[in-house]
């Protein structure tokens, strides 16, 4: 079943990878432009719910990661998790990075943040664990220096994937995406399908693509190590933005399902949906004749 959806996907996703596909009323808007309802910060060395110094706010319609309170960012990751988890779905933001790093903000975070899908229930990370186990699309900007910097890279804490149907154990793999200097807004859209494939997308243009994400390997600290087992499936999660030491804004953070009710005679079905779960499915109530 998984290789029969990897293929159909392969065959009929392309035109998914563009928004204007799909009637734009059918995403859901996981950000409203108000406010932080839905959503969960979890800072290093804080519990869950505790948005210290308003790391995470709500200005002029955006979602904003801002440094003002603190005096040295000392390795405080966070990340802002949304309410509900999911396995077949789109994930679109848009975003740009503004101004200047936290103080001691290491040099690889400057201009990088990122969008984490598959992510392991926020209540289950340690108070000190810098990172969720989970599979990172990884945002960066350029550098302004004339160097390629490629964004919608991947990066796998306490994952792995198979790239180019081989198990590839290295933590960050580059897309081929193009540079983004400055403070543009960038469109970055993940196409994710269980543990069969995910593909990244930039602006439109499929930059990177990977399957069979599963947990193991490293890069994560601070962790209950019983949620680290090497080589199992990882097939839906939770989704989260990073905070990584650099100002970065979103201005939307959207969401098309794609598993749902596959029968046409549902009142919501729908034809995208390429994971069926028809306890979901709505029936119009026939009315009685009257006598």
């Amino acid at each position: 079943m998984k290789k029969s959806l990897t293929i159909l996907a392969l065959f009929c996703f392309p035109f998914l990878s563009f928004s204007q596909d799909v009637d734009p009323k059918e995403w859901k808007q996981l950000f409203n432009g108000k406010n932080l309802d839905g959503w969960h910060p979890k800072i290093r060395n804080h519990a869950l719910d505790d948005n210290f110094g308003k790391t995470f706010r709500v200005a002029d319609g955006l979602m904003q990661v801002r440094y003002d309170a603190y005096s040295s960012f000392d390795e405080m990751f966070g990340h802002i998790f949304y309410k509900d988890k999911y396995s077949y779905y789109r994930i679109a933001t848009e975003y740009r990075f503004v101004g200047d790093q936290a103080t001691n903000g290491p040099g690889w975070a400057t201009r990088n943040s990122g969008i984490m899908i598959h992510c392991q229930a926020p209540e289950t990370m340690g108070k000190d664990q810098d990172f969720p186990i989970s599979i990172e699309v990884q945002l960066l900007g350029g550098l302004s220096n004339g160097k390629p910097r490629t964004t919608c890279n991947l990066c796998t804490p306490g994952t792995n994937v198979f790239y180019q149907d081989k198990l590839d154990k290295r933590h960050c793999i580059n897309s081929t995406s193009k540079t983004y200097d400055g403070e543009q807004w960038v469109r970055a859209e993940v196409l994710v399908l269980g543990d069969s494939l995910i593909q990244h997308f930039v602006n439109g243009e499929k930059v990177l693509e990977y399957t069979k994400t599963q947990t193991g390997g490293g890069n994560v600290s601070g962790h209950d190590p019983s949620l680290m087992v090497e080589g199992k499936s990882l097939a839906e999660g939770y989704i989260s933005l990073q905070s990584e030491s650099h100002p970065v804004d979103f201005r939307k953070v959207e969401l098309l399902n794609l598993c749902g009710c596959t029968d046409p005679k549902a009142s919501n079905y729908k034809s995208y949906y390429v994971k069926s779960d028809n306890t979901t499915c709505e029936y119009k109530k026939k009315r009685k004749k009257k006598a």
